[in-house]
């Protein structure tokens, strides 16, 4: 009776027969949008080819430029081993979004499956957490930007300046407001990113050494096979991989703006086959040639010259990553304040101020934290360690236990039971990832701040070869 309680209270958001599982809606009507006409946003425009794009965006970004330094930690096999365990369990994790929507079509964003789940108060945690984390990204993403624009620019102006400008640019292009149109600049963004990545792996194998090496005398790679960590290096290290899958949250926005959300499988499959591909890649390449020298972010591995030219392609790739990561908690936000009326789906100017204000106060925030925490690899490490465990493995693992947990009282099938101790295991592993990995994140912060001081907040330092 609970759960008919909670489905019926998320009905009255927006009225409609939305917990059917249904797999043709209407076009014209959305459970999440309303009524889609020709006069406001469409917000059901997305096809799977731009699902695959969008979902790959939210991963290859940020988080693979730190692969290589974790590997280091790590050694080599340990941490390709990590990365395709981080990879099986996101997968599931990605996959569960999909079935959740489509079983609960009133469902937008986590904070509706934590209401279904968890009553008000998970509502209310999954929310904010959501908004924090993606926020968070997006303040590291002006954090890169500024860091790609000061390599470019051999630290033309004051590195603040930079973070500010990419938090404009971030903000202007955020303002877009369907993920249908998005996803022609994602197109750019991943294309972008991908050449300055590659351009990076191939120069590494072909220099004569990396440029933090000494750059005298014979020199050889010195990477590890296994590596010895401390604790606190080693969960850092896996934060930081964790991160790097970490889109998770953003694929609930994603489904929901799909034309047909049954190819949302296909366009995951080929989504998580090319990320974790281009990862291992990227990782062993680099870090086989670089050893203990690789840079992070691993763009400023190669010299100089190649420095510039990879963030140089770089430079469009990260600036769709900030927009992106803006525009998906803004989007979030905009939603839960104007669904039910007329003016989510219209030209109206509430509608307008209230997107407009959403984007503009997203960014403003995530601008004060890519100022106050100018650190890239610790920064990384401490959003995928404290908010991207929590948005990635224990509600998804909580959301097949809510679908399927009933059927046990019926028929406690092999499979079933299998299933109940993956979603349990699930659970278990992020909440340990999550407290675990922070300690380890704020430790790793600690020292790098203790040994050399690390770049002060709104600082106008070169951060171009920040660790």
């Amino acid at each position: 009776m609970m759960d008919m309680k909670k489905e019926k209270d998320l009905e009255d958001v927006v009225p409609s027969n939305s917990y059917d599982t249904h797999h043709n809606p209407p076009q014209n009507h959305d459970d999440v949008f309303g009524e889609i006409t020709d006069s406001g946003p469409n917000y059901r425009n997305v096809g799977w080819a731009g699902t695959v794009i969008l979902m790959m965006k939210s991963q290859i970004g940020l988080g693979v430029l730190s692969i290589p330094a974790a590997f280091d930690t790590l050694g080599l096999v340990p941490g390709v081993i990590c990365l395709l365990v981080v990879a099986i369990i996101t997968t599931w994790s990605d996959y569960m979004v999909g079935v959740f929507k489509l079983n609960h079509r009133s469902v937008y964003g986590i904070d509706d499956a934590g209401f279904l789940m968890f009553g008000v108060i998970g509502r209310e945690v999954f929310g904010f957490v959501f908004c924090l984390y993606w926020i968070f990204v997006a303040g590291s993403g002006m954090l890169g930007l500024s860091i790609a624009l000061n390599s470019v620019s051999t630290h033309a102006t004051c590195t603040a300046v930079y973070v500010a400008v990419a938090a404009v640019a971030g903000i202007t292009f955020a303002s877009i407001r369907t993920l249908g149109k998005i996803s022609w600049l994602a197109w750019i963004g991943l294309v972008c990113i991908l050449i300055a990545i590659f351009i990076v792996t191939i120069a590494v194998g072909v220099q004569d050494r990396p440029v933090l090496a000494p750059q005298e005398g014979p020199w050889k790679s010195d990477y590890k096979v296994f590596a010895t960590p401390t604790f606190s290096e080693a969960i850092t290290a896996v934060a930081s991989i964790v991160f790097a899958y970490a889109g998770t949250p953003a694929f609930f926005s994603i489904v929901s703006e799909m034309r047909d959300p049954i190819y949302y499988t296909r366009s995951l499959i080929i989504c998580q086959s090319t990320v974790t591909a281009v990862y291992i890649t990227i990782g062993v390449v680099v870090y086989y040639y670089c050893g203990s020298y690789v840079a992070s972010p691993a763009l400023g591995s190669a010299g100089d010259t190649m420095k510039k030219i990879s963030y140089g392609f770089a430079i469009p790739g990260l600036l769709v990553t900030v927009m992106l990561f803006i525009h998906l908690p803004a989007k979030f936000i905009f939603v839960r304040a104007l669904r039910g009326s007329k003016h989510l789906a219209s030209n109206s100017m509430v509608h307008w101020g209230s997107w407009v204000g959403c984007t503009a106060g997203v960014g403003l925030i995530s601008y004060i934290i890519a100022s106050a925490i100018p650190v890239f690899d610790s920064l990384v490490s401490l959003i995928g360690a404290l908010l991207g465990t929590f948005m990635c493995f224990q509600p998804m693992g909580c959301m097949w236990l809510y679908d399927n947990w009933s059927k046990g009282k019926v028929h406690r099938s092999p499979r079933w039971m299998a299933m109940v101790c993956w979603s349990v295991f699930v659970i278990v592993i992020g909440t340990f990832m999550m407290v675990a990995g922070t300690y380890g994140s704020v430790v790793s912060i600690i020292d790098s701040y203790a040994a050399d001081g690390g770049s002060s907040a709104w600082s106008c330092a070169d951060n171009s070869n920040s660790t």
